[in-house]
């Protein structure tokens, strides 16, 4: 199917295809503290002439010269060279082999020390100092030297000492106190740059104004808890803040915060009402987010489809009859319409549409004469043959005499967002939800359609389906961010809309709770239950419907087109936000 046949449907509603982009703040690189080494130590304890009573270092390795010479054999120590040191050493001991901050070896000078050497200070002489690494300023406060200078003399003495380890390895090279001198020494003269942590960046709270603290969403969380454990003053002073975060003109993640706080909220104080969702700019909300979310319109599409193709090829007369349990505005059938007229035309049929409209309330008057003359008006200009008829689903039996099917009817049922409003036994043992599907299925139909919300927001208890919310309606405002100007009329009034589904979803309980949703393998267990097997959906549909996410959003990589077990899945960024389904 080409992916501007049917612009009415699809390309309606202002899609810009703008692009999200997340911007991740980096890190510093990471410099350890050997950084700013001092290139000759030994010189920092020779200038020690005021040490009354102690020899000085220059005397200790005077002597030791000479004892090497003398008696080798008696005085040196026979010590077990070290294994792989580059793993085991101290990363600041002398011992270690030094490396630049690249990760290559420095100078010879300071690699080539001798297993035969003496393992004390008088190494350190040796050192000098290498390429690149930057000398540590001369003025050093003097209390600090006088520490640092006594702490290596009483190094100096200890490594003297005769004791070794089992491993015949002196003991004070494994010492820590060691490192910390030698850390302490360097940190007296030059601070090293230490990235910051990431785990420390990650649970703080950012205070920017562009955009809400990234522990905004754990906020929401706990404040959920705090509800859960009944302890209302510390979820209000939260929410208070978390509210005075949000932006509900702001990113999209600022939006989600500013409505879910707004929820929560409402179940703290108890102004949530059920009655919100029955009105009527919640209806044209909802309506709005259906012609204007590219996952909710490709669900209708999916679904008109899966009716087509229930159409026989060897029939030329086809009287195709729709029951719909929630026609809305009936965008759904203007896409359907100019099917049917390319289907006409191009395989030279007769087809007609008949559609039953079946609502749960009284009023039949005033929407759906709108429905019914706009539906008219498509149907003329496609050359369409259609009717319209509307009834009460409480005034009738749901049977096919009832709803006016012939006997030459191709009989099909579209529940596209009707399930998820009807309370299931969960909430009643009057179950509606199981009742209408096996009304339906008595009704014997070629096929019946499903469109759902893939989100489990019905029996879950209160902690988890918060949890379900935040991760659904957070992809689902992204999604919009990436199709809708932040500044939209439109895109406003449909967040308004989902806010009060967020409301209902965690601040209502009971009946109450009207928006009951199901992830997708619960639906298909409970139409497994009532008689219903699945259609598999035709690699054409589902190659068609990727087409026209690629078309209507400018080929956005977030927008994606899964096939389900039984199903077609729509979502962003890898979170299923609606599926289609198929059934007979």
């Amino acid at each position: 199917m080409s992916s501007g046949r049917y612009p009415d449907f699809y390309n309606s509603g202002g899609l810009n295809g703008r692009s999200v982009m997340n911007i991740n703040n980096s890190q510093g690189p990471y410099r350890p503290y050997l950084a700013g080494i001092t290139p000759d130590q030994a010189s920092l304890l020779q200038r020690r002439s005021d040490l009354i009573g102690k020899r000085s270092l220059a005397d200790f390795q005077q002597q030791f010269q000479h004892q090497q010479q003398q008696q080798l054999g008696v005085y040196l120590r026979d010590v077990k060279q070290r294994v792989n040191y580059q793993q085991h050493a101290s990363p600041i001991s002398t011992l270690s082999p030094p490396v630049d901050f690249s990760g290559n070896s420095l100078s010879p000078e300071l690699s080539a020390i001798s297993s035969s050497s003496i393992y004390g200070l008088p190494v350190l002489q040796q050192l000098r100092r290498p390429a690149g690494v930057p000398i540590i300023s001369d003025v050093v406060v003097k209390t600090e030297e006088n520490k640092m200078m006594s702490r290596l003399q009483e190094l100096e003495n200890e490594l003297l000492t005769d004791e070794e380890d089992q491993n015949g390895v002196v003991s004070i090279l494994s010492n820590s106190e060691w490192s910390e001198t030698i850390q302490n020494l360097i940190g007296s003269g030059h601070k090293p740059y230490i990235s910051p942590s990431p785990t420390s960046s990650a649970s703080s709270c950012s205070s920017s104004s562009i955009s809400p603290p990234v522990c905004a969403k754990q906020s929401l969380i706990e404040a959920a808890s705090a509800i859960s454990d009944a302890k209302n003053d510390v979820a209000l002073d939260t929410l208070t803040r978390l509210i005075k975060l949000g932006n509900t003109k702001g990113t999209s993640e600022q939006r989600l915060v500013a409505y879910l706080a707004q929820a929560l909220m409402s179940r703290v104080q108890s102004t949530q009402s059920p009655t919100d969702l029955y009105s009527k700019d919640h209806m044209l909300s909802t309506q709005m987010l259906y012609e204007m979310s590219p996952c909710f319109k490709l669900g209708f599409m999916a679904a008109n489809l899966a009716i087509l193709e229930e159409i026989g090829s060897d029939a030329n007369a086809v009287k195709l009859h729709v029951v719909d349990f929630d026609i809305g505005q009936g965008r759904q059938y203007v896409h359907l319409l100019h099917t049917l007229a390319a289907k006409i035309k191009n395989e030279n049929k007769l087809i007609s549409l008949k559609i039953t409209a079946l609502v749960d309330h009284s009023d039949l008057s005033s929407q759906l004469t709108i429905v019914r003359d706009n539906l008219n008006a498509v149907a003329s200009r496609a050359g369409v043959n259609f009717t319209f008829n509307a009834m009460s689903s409480n005034a009738i039996k749901l049977t096919s005499d009832a709803i006016g099917v012939q006997s030459d009817d191709v009989l099909v049922v579209n529940l596209a967002f009707k399930l998820f409003k009807l309370p299931d036994e969960s909430v009643t043992t009057d179950n509606l939800r199981d009742g209408l599907l096996h009304s339906v299925k008595a009704l014997s139909p070629k096929v019946v359609t499903v469109v759902e919300q893939d989100m489990n927001c019905n029996t879950a208890s209160f902690l988890p389906r918060v949890n379900e919310v935040l991760k659904y309606y957070g992809a689902l405002f992204d999604s919009l961010d990436a199709t809708l100007s932040r500044d939209n009329v439109d895109r406003m009034r449909i967040e308004e809309g989902l806010s009060r589904k967020m409301c209902n979803s965690v601040a209502c309980e009971g009946r109450d709770r009207v928006e009951r949703c199901e992830v997708f393998g619960k639906w298909r267990a409970r139409m497994g239950m009532a008689g219903f097997e699945a259609k598999k959906m035709s690699q054409k549909l589902i190659d068609s419907l990727r087409v026209k996410v690629n078309s209507g959003t400018r080929g956005n990589p977030g927008f994606t087109v899964n096939e389900e077990a039984g199903g077609v899945g729509f979502g962003w960024m890898g979170r299923s936000l609606t599926v289609a389904s198929a059934w007979r």
